[in-house]
């Protein structure tokens, strides 16, 4: 299936919520995308492929990423970490403090994910501002990680999320 096709079907599977979580935010809704098997499974291919051989972890941000993050990691057998919200980790958690497009919040991973100079490749569903897949890039680099790359299922051209990421390799099926 060629990446235009896939495109429209994860633009046809996703819909929009307005006025969620807050007034005035568009929340994309993926659950129709993942609900679907063969899609849900060509999409974690079109995102695993290009990283095979070329990372040792997959890391991914809560919620909806930890869906896209662990399939990703299976894929080609690696290994998956989660970017939890503060205070949800248990056991000794290191973390940082970031904006949001609408607040403040903090990430937190186990102290002990992270090998020292592994390469993680950091995956995002749809984000925002990208303040936290930014924050998510920090916090593994600040325990010893290289971050490759960002995957980002839905880029939403209009907030410039990927202007937080500059520098890395940014990879997205789909822009809206």
């Amino acid at each position: 299936m060629s990446a235009a096709s896939l495109e429209q079907r994860i633009l046809g599977a996703a819909c929009d919520i307005p006025d969620f979580p807050e007034p005035g935010v568009t929340f994309k809704d993926i659950t129709p995308l993942i609900a679907d098997a063969e899609l849900f499974a060509e999409v974690v291919r079109a995102h695993a492929q290009p990283w095979q051989g070329s990372v040792d972890a997959v890391a991914a941000l809560e919620a909806r990423g930890f869906i896209f993050g662990a399939a990703i990691a299976v894929h080609p057998g690696l290994g998956f970490i989660p970017v939890r919200k503060g205070g949800k980790l248990p056991g000794p958690t290191v973390g940082v403090d970031y904006a949001l497009e609408y607040g403040t919040a903090r990430i937190e991973i186990h102290e002990d994910a992270v090998a020292q100079g592994s390469r993680v490749l950091v995956v995002d569903d749809v984000p925002a501002t990208g303040g936290t897949a930014a924050a998510a890039c920090t916090l593994l680099e600040s325990c010893g990680a290289v971050v490759p790359g960002v995957e980002i299922l839905v880029e939403i051209e209009a907030l410039r999320g990927r202007d937080a990421l500059a520098g890395r390799a940014v990879r997205s099926p789909v822009t809206v």
